[in-house]
C-alpha cells in the first residue's frame, strides 16, 4: 500500500500557512497538473493528490483534525473527487478561478413550483372538505403543440448552429487552446428556427391558462399548513418535468372555539353559586349542544373535558377533546336579597369549624361541613 504524502508537502506550504497561501498554492498546482492541460504520465494522479490535500487544508475543522492525528484524523479525505480528477473539468477550473464557465447547460430543467393561498372555515378545517381551485399557469400551446410554429409551417433547421443548438469557438489561454461551447443565440439551443410563428402563442410554444384543480382537504388540517399537489406547477424547460403546486391553508377564526393542537377550547362563565354547589350546563360543540356536569366546589380556571368532541387526528384515528374552561363570575352589583344571602354565607363560612368526627381513613373531614353550610345559605338541595 502506498504511503500518503504529507498534505502540506503536497501543496508546498508550511504548517503555519494562511488560508490565502493554501489557496494560491492550490491554484498554481491545479493549473500545472490538470489532466486536461498536462498529458504527462502521472499528472492525473498528481492532480488528484493536490485536490485531496486542498480539500483538507482549506477546511478549518478538517485541518485541525489532520494537524492532531494525521491522515487517520480525516478518514477517506478526497474520496468525493473520484479517479483522476473525474467531474472536475477545464470549465470548472475557469469557473473557480475566473468566475466564468465554458459551457451553458442544455439539459432538461424542472419547472418552477407554484403557490396558492386558500382560506377555509373553521368547520371545514376540522371535518375536511373538497374544493375546486383555479390556478393560472403556463401550458403547452394547443394550436402548435408547443413547437411555436403555425400549423402547416414546420420549424426549419437553424443555419447558424446547423441544428446542434450549440456554437463552438476555439480560444487561446494560458492552458493552451480550448473550445468554448455556448448555446446558439439564434435558436436558443433548440436547433430549429420558426419561419412563421404560431398565431396563438406567437412562437413561444406556451400560453397562459387557468386550470381548475380539484382539491381534497383532509379533516384536521390546521392554519398555516400546506398541501403539495405534484405536477401542477409550471412546465419544465427542454422537456423537463413540471414543478409542484403548494396550497397554503388559512383557517378563519371561530366566534366561540379556539384550537390547541387537536383540542378545542371553550370559555364559559359560571356564577358563584353554581360553582360552589355544582350544576349541569349546556355547552356548544361543533355537532350541537351537549350537557356538562360541573362538580361542587369548582374553582375559577378549572378545565373540564368533553371527550371526543375536538379535532380529528390528521394522520391517524381518534379525535381530540373539548376543553371547557370555567370562569367564575363575581357579581359587581347585588339586590338587597342577594346581599343578605351573601352576608349570611360570609358569616357562616367565618364561623365554620372543622368537624371533630373522623372519616373511615382516620382523617378529619371539614370540607363536607363547609359545603353543607354553603348549600343551606344559598338554598341548594
Amino acid at each position: 500500500m502506498a504511503v500518503k504524502r504529507d498534505y502540506y508537502e503536497v501543496l508546498g506550504v508550511s504548517r503555519d500557512a494562511s488560508q490565502d497561501e493554501v489557496r494560491r498554492a492550490f491554484r498554481r498546482l491545479a493549473r500545472q497538473y490538470h489532466p486536461d492541460v498536462n498529458k504527462d504520465d502521472g499528472a492525473a494522479t498528481r492532480f488528484k493528490e493536490i485536490n485531496e490535500a486542498y480539500e483538507v487544508l482549506s477546511d478549518a475543522e478538517k485541518r485541525r483534525q489532520y494537524d492532531r492525528f494525521g491522515h487517520a484524523g480525516v478518514g477517506a479525505a478526497g474520496a468525493g473527487f473520484g479517479a483522476a480528477g473525474a467531474g472536475f473539468g477545464i470549465e470548472d477550473i475557469f469557473e473557480t478561478f475566473f468566475g466564468a464557465t465554458t459551457r451553458t447547460s442544455r439539459r432538461p430543467t424542472r419547472g418552477a413550483d407554484l403557490r396558492y393561498d386558500l382560506e377555509i372555515s373553521f368547520e371545514e378545517a376540522v371535518f375536511g372538505t373538497t374544493r375546486e381551485i383555479e390556478v393560472p399557469k403556463t401550458v403547452v400551446c394547443p394550436r402548435c403543440s408547443g413547437d411555436g410554429a403555425e400549423p402547416g409551417s414546420p420549424p426549419q433547421r437553424c443555419p447558424t448552429c446547423g441544428g446542434s443548438g450549440e456554437i463552438r469557438r476555439a480560444q487561446q489561454s494560458i492552458f493552451g487552446q480550448f473550445v468554448n461551447v455556448m448555446v446558439c443565440d439564434r435558436c436558443r439551443g433548440s436547433g430549429q428556427i420558426i419561419t412563421k410563428a404560431c398565431a396563438e402563442c406567437h412562437g413561444r410554444g406556451t400560453v397562459q391558462h387557468v386550470r381548475k384543480i380539484p382539491l381534497t382537504i383532509p379533516a384536521g388540517v390546521d392554519d398555516g399548513q400546506q398541501m403539495q399537489v405534484p405536477g401542477e406547477g409550471e412546465l419544465g424547460g427542454r422537456g423537463g418535468p413540471p414543478g409542484d403546486l403548494y396550497v397554503f391553508i388559512s383557517v378563519k377564526p371561530h366566534p366561540q372555539f379556539k384550537r390547541q393542537n387537536y383540542d378545542l377550547i371553550y370559555d364559559v362563565g359560571l356564577d358563584v353559586a353554581s360553582a360552589a354547589l355544582g350544576d349541569e350546563i349546556d355547552v356548544p360543540t361543533l355537532e350541537g349542544p351537549t350537557k356538562l356536569k360541573v362538580p361542587p366546589g369548582t374553582q375559577h380556571g378549572k378545565v373540564l373535558r368533553v371527550r371526543g368532541k375536538g379535532v380529528p387526528h390528521l394522520r391517524g384515528s381518534g379525535r381530540g377533546d373539548l376543553q371547557v374552561r370555567i370562569h367564575v363570575n363575581v357579581p359587581q352589583s347585588l339586590t338587597d336579597e342577594q346581599r343578605e344571602l351573601f352576608e349570611r354565607l360570609r358569616d357562616s363560612l367565618r364561623q365554620a369549624a372543622p368537624r371533630t368526627d373522623q372519616g373511615a381513613n382516620g382523617r378529619h373531614n371539614s370540607r363536607g361541613s363547609i359545603f353543607d353550610r354553603v348549600k343551606d345559605v344559598l338554598g341548594g338541595d
